[in-house]
């Protein structure tokens, strides 16, 4: 009569499991007591030589003399295989989702514990450049696809015992691994709390890459702005740690959630903290112009042109008319055709290789625009404009936010189009009176600007020097807690020297 603690029966319940796949392998062995035991793993996601080395022939090695109950209490009590993690399950469904991780699973007749043993190996990209985050002075490193790999990189910029690491999994059939981790006492516990609340809501049958967290557990859904940031960067998401956020880093991608967020962060780049803060500044400040033509561009010229030629400059308003003159189609069409074709180069520049894809681009612009000219169907104005507008959203930093603004500029022009600089003033106050409700994780979308905070307007229009910056943002854990450490405090003897 077969038991619970019979090997055959629960053999025949894995194979029952994995009935379609061929590359789960069980490996028999007997000792020389006569004791049965099988490893259960699947080919492919195992350290093979480890496998063998460590753990085929360690038991391989087993005395003769051993009974059996001696080598239950060496294999699951002791622990005494050769391998550094081994972990004790009990139930057969834990062993699935072990053997499924990639870490073989040793099982024994006459056994209710099976032992998980850490084994598993999974091909990997080497650490390499951020492709979309490059700086000239920082580091070179960025993450890959793999989720341990990914915590040490943060993990070895933050030496702290505050550092906390909390790992889940979401899927039912992915059974994804996702580790959120934050500095305790630097973020809000209230923060943290409203993050696993959100967390625990989720059900989906997979998940693949962050962005499918992020969509789960953002405030508001419909709007166009990103509420969280990510990044492909180590030292931004433990720069973000320290800010009092936490990150979310999901197993099988190298793309990292940062949250709460505001629109400042989204506009700051990594290269602002490694220059000079005059330098920092000053791209700043070229940032947030460029940032104003990217939205207002196109739909300032077709309300000038359409309703008020009359503010133009008299020598301009003629260049102007002459290049429209042989154009058939209102300011307002042919803007939105121009529009829509560089975002259809844009687009196509992503998706076609990576080798002509920038040769692809550039020529189908200048060829298109040339054409377009010529035949006169749009005027070479309207070129240079759309021109403008496509170099200045390129400055944004953050991809979605840059995206978010690309979507505002249609209504904004279709704005302008019927009503004229009047209707770029109602677009303009409807567009602030979101991003005032807006809220990441209850952090408002336009802190520190709008509430007001005199402390933390320190790193938004303008990059403090770094011994300047002395105090927590306001809203973490830590802005209570008085100062940071830091500052120029050999200037400050020198000065009480003289």
């Amino acid at each position: 009569m077969e038991t619970a603690f019979d090997i055959a029966s629960r053999i025949a319940y894995l194979r029952q499991r994995f009935s379609n796949s061929s590359d789960v392998i069980y490996h028999k062995l007997t000792t020389p007591s006569g004791l049965d035991l099988t490893l259960v793993y699947i080919q492919g996601m195992i350290e093979q030589p480890a496998v063998d080395e460590h753990v085929l022939k360690a038991l391989a090695g087993i005395a003769p003399s051993m009974k059996n109950e001696e080598l239950y209490a060496m294999l699951f009590d002791s622990k005494q295989l050769p391998v550094a993690k081994q972990t004790v399950c009990n139930s057969l469904q834990e062993a699935e989702s072990s053997i499924l991780e990639g870490n073989p699973v040793l099982l024994a007749d006459g056994e209710q514990r099976m032992l998980t043993l850490a084994l598993s190996a999974t091909k990997q990209r080497s650490i390499s450049e951020p492709p979309n985050e490059s700086v000239i002075r920082g580091p070179r490193e960025a993450f890959i696809e793999d989720l341990e790999t990914n915590i040490t990189l943060i993990r070895k910029r933050l030496k702290t015992h505050r550092f906390t690491v909390e790992t889940m999994h979401f899927g039912k059939e992915t059974k994804t691994s996702i580790a959120l981790i934050y500095l305790t006492g630097i973020c809000k516990q209230e923060l943290i709390d409203e993050a696993k609340k959100r967390l625990s809501s989720i059900e989906i049958d997979g998940v693949l890459g962050s962005s499918y967290i992020e969509e789960f557990i953002e405030d508001n859904p419909y709007s166009p702005f990103p509420q969280m940031q990510y990044t492909e960067r180590p030292d931004v998401a433990a720069a973000a740690l320290l800010e009092g956020r936490f990150t979310l880093i999901v197993d099988g991608t190298p793309i990292v959630i940062l949250a709460p967020v505001t629109l400042f962060m989204l506009m700051q780049s990594a290269e602002d903290y490694y220059q000079r803060y005059i330098a920092a500044t000053w791209i700043r400040f070229i940032r947030y112009i460029f940032l104003l033509i990217s939205i207002s561009l196109p739909s300032f010229y077709i309300a000038i042109t359409t309703f008020h030629p009359d503010i133009i400059p008299e020598r301009l308003l003629v260049t102007v008319a002459a290049a429209r003159e042989n154009v058939p189609f209102p300011a307002l069409l042919e803007a939105f055709v121009m529009e829509l074709s560089f975002e259809a180069l844009r687009e196509a520049s992503l998706r076609i290789p990576k080798v002509i894809g920038q040769a692809v681009s550039i020529i189908g612009a200048l060829i298109i625009g040339t054409a377009a000219v010529q035949a006169g169907i749009v005027s070479a104005s309207m070129v240079i404009i759309v021109s403008m507008t496509g170099i200045a959203s390129f400055i944004i930093p953050h991809y979605d936010l840059g995206l978010a603004f690309r979507l505002i500029r249609f209504p904004l022009m279709l704005l302008a189009g019927l009503f004229g600089l009047f209707g770029i003033a109602c677009g303009m106050i409807l567009l602030y009176f979101h991003l005032i409700e807006l809220r990441s994780f209850g952090l408002p979308y336009l802190e520190p600007l709008t509430p007001r905070n005199k402390s933390d307007l320190k790193d938004v229009f303008v990059r403090t020097p770094w011994w300047a910056m002395r105090s927590n943002p306001s809203f973490s854990g830590a802005y209570k807690n008085g100062k940071r450490s830091g500052g120029r405090n050999w200037d400050v003897k020198d000065e009480e020297e003289e």
